[in-house]
């Protein structure tokens, strides 16, 4: 009581400042209390203050806090109360009422340690609406990814088991692979879903997470590590990859590159790609030829004709929740016309065969256009920002940081070095006069070897025949059969190129080459002059002492070849 009257007594004194000898209550609204009885010690009343005097000056004012103020406003009531004849006399139902007020905040002080506080913010109360929406909220913070085992496969059959995060993408899992085999990260390694029993693969999207794409998996399916030259081909040169007939737009491009990526990309006007394309009868061995249309909605056969009305188009597979995938051997397996095959295959672990649906095209260049055309419909803009990503990255990084590029990737001209300075030479006549050369050059040197040096294990003819084998474009003893396999696993691109061991002459060697999704063959064969074995495409117009001097020529000069060697096959072991 001692604290109460003297809260009390501080709160009087500041608001009324004439008197410092009256004590003037507050009533509930806080205005003072007219025609009240002075304290005791005087008893006369103050003289009324005209209007000009009651006009003040706001004075500060200690806030009690609401505990203290009630308390203090029921010792008024109750002094107010005590006084008979008093016209402010409170009723007694209002001393109850603060009496239970008190009450119950000293049996909320015995359950809380806190002290009441009044609510500086009524508007946000547990009743109120929600200010910001709950759309601008953070997302409630995931679990921390873990870490799981992955097995991957190279294409020699080795298999590294690596430890990844549970949230990697496939891009993230070939850079480490890149690191952890010592190869060159030139953005052309993909991870290659393989379902052996059922006879398909497909290329992992960059963006696709690892982890999710194995729960789908069956037990018997496995990851490969393996180079993709054409991922990205279609942003490189889009105007010139689907024939005319196969395309409705929905915008006509003009010719304009750009204006074509916009339309497949676009959401809205993406165009329609149509052909006649061999499907398999569900629950049958035999293909039927169908007219095939493919839009964002689904793909769609139509049961009369070329017709694309409504009620002529029946849907036969969707593509929400599925992927697209490569025959390995549809015609050994599936009894499919070519070696063309595609499939559309749920996103499940099992899968019944009714539920494939499998489909063949005409030639390799159909089939890519239609592979092409899956995923950019699944996809859309994700597989633009997968391409342009490594350019991204490439040019934040200066120079002195740039990795290591395969010779492929770099940009080589022929380059005459006679004179004072180098040169670059522009006349295809003069390049290869000056490979000529340089070819007699390196004769000249190797006869002279040849007489200076004894024979050994590293004599310079016994070296010039051997030392090809160390270089991964060369892969040996292979058929034919499996260098078109490789080829077409790493890319049907304009220059990707190996060597091979020649099957019908055990002295010679064959170079695949691929130009236009076509694969052709060229033999290379010994010749030899003044005791000195070379190695000729032409016939001998053009002679190189090794396989390594011949493959570092027709990198800067196509001569006899359709096209310049631009990419090699390479097979990693990890």
């Amino acid at each position: 009581m001692n604290d109460i009257n003297s809260s009390l007594e501080s709160l009087n004194s500041a608001c009324n400042m004439q008197s410092d000898t009256d004590t003037v209550p507050l009533l509930q609204n806080g205005q003072h209390a007219s025609n009240q009885p002075a304290a005791s010690g005087s008893r006369s009343q103050q003289p009324q203050a005209s209007p000009k005097q009651k006009v003040q000056r706001s004075q500060p004012v200690h806030i009690l806090p609401i505990r203290w103020a009630q308390k203090s406003e029921l010792w008024i009531f109750q002094r107010r109360k005590g006084r008979r004849g008093d016209p402010g006399e409170v009723p007694r139902s209002t001393e109850e009422m603060l009496n239970r007020r008190l009450q119950e905040e000293d049996q909320q002080l015995k359950t809380s340690s806190l002290p009441a506080i009044p609510n500086p913010f009524p508007e946000l109360g547990p009743g109120s609406p929600s200010v910001v929406p709950p759309s601008s909220l953070p997302p409630p913070p995931s679990q921390p990814p873990t870490k799981q085992d992955v097995k991957v496969f190279s294409e020699d059959g080795t298999s590294r088991v690596v430890e990844i995060l549970t949230d990697m993408t496939a891009r993230d899992l070939c850079q480490l692979l890149v690191y952890k085999s010592h190869c060159v990260d030139d953005n052309s390694w993909t991870l290659v879903e393989h379902h052996p029993q059922l006879g398909l693969e497909r290329c992992l999207e960059d963006h696709e997470i690892v982890v999710q794409v194995e729960s789908t998996m069956p037990s018997e399916s496995k990851f490969l590590f393996r180079k993709n030259y054409a991922k990205y081909e279609f942003f490189k040169n889009p105007v010139n990859f689907f024939p005319d007939q196969m395309v409705t737009w929905c915008q006509p491009p003009n010719g304009n590159q750009a204006q074509l990526l916009q339309n497949f990309l676009n959401t809205s006007n993406c165009p329609e790609i149509q052909g006649f394309l061999q499907v398999k009868e569900v629950g049958r061995k035999s293909w039927k030829k169908l007219y095939v249309c493919l839009r964002r909605s689904g793909l769609y056969y139509s049961t009369k004709g070329t017709s694309k009305e409504p009620r002529h188009l029946q849907l036969l597979a969707d593509l929400e929740e599925s992927s697209i995938f490569y025959l390995i051997a549809g015609k050994k397996q599936y009894n499919a016309p070519n070696e063309h095959g595609m499939c559309i295959k749920p996103n499940k672990a099992k899968v019944e065969m009714k539920e494939l649906r499998l489909l063949c095209a005409e030639d390799e260049q159909i089939r890519t256009c239609w592979m092409t055309a899956f995923r950019l419909l699944k996809y859309g803009m994700l597989l633009y920002q997968n391409y342009r990503i490594p350019q991204q990255r490439k040019a934040l990084l200066s120079p002195f940081n740039t990795p290591v590029r395969s010779v492929s990737e770099n940009s080589l001209v022929a380059m005459d070095f006679s004179g004072q300075t180098g040169r670059v030479i522009d006349n295809p006549a003069e390049a290869q006069s000056a490979a000529l050369e340089e070819g007699h050059a390196w004769r000249k040197r190797s006869t002279r070897m040849n007489i200076l040096s004894s024979q050994s294990p590293l004599h310079p003819s016994t070296l010039n025949s051997v030392i090809h084998r160390t270089q991964h474009w060369f892969h040996g003893r292979i058929s034919r059969e499996e260098s078109h396999r490789i080829i077409k696993q790493q890319g049907l691109v304009d220059g990707l190129f190996l060597l091979r061991d020649s099957q019908s002459n055990p002295k010679a060697f064959v170079l695949t080459l691929c130009h236009h999704q076509k694969i052709k063959n060229f033999q290379i064969l010994p010749c030899e002059d003044d005791g000195q074995t070379f190695f000729t495409l032409d016939d001998g117009n053009t002679k190189f002492s090794d396989l390594i001097q011949l493959v570092d020529f027709y990198q800067l000069n196509k001569g006899v070849l359709p096209c310049k060697l631009k990419h090699h096959c390479i097979r990693v072991a990890l």
